[in-house]
């Protein structure tokens, strides 16, 4: 996700990308255990992804 996109997020609508975005985190991190997941590059991708949305959430708006 690009921070052009999420820029255009509402402050819900980040929250719940967050949320969505966590439980898919823990969902790979379950199938790695295993040895199920198939693309392992995929948690670095979702873990930049929320830290990317958590910035964005948090620095100052300018209405």
């Amino acid at each position: 996700m690009k921070a052009g996109e999420i820029r255009k997020l509402t402050p819900e609508e980040m929250e719940q990308k967050v949320a969505s975005m966590q439980q898919e985190l823990f969902n790979l991190r379950f199938q790695h255990k295993i040895g199920q997941l198939e693309n392992p590059k995929k948690l670095t991708f979702l873990k930049r992804d929320i830290a990317r949305l958590m910035t964005i959430k948090h620095e100052p708006r300018m209405s």
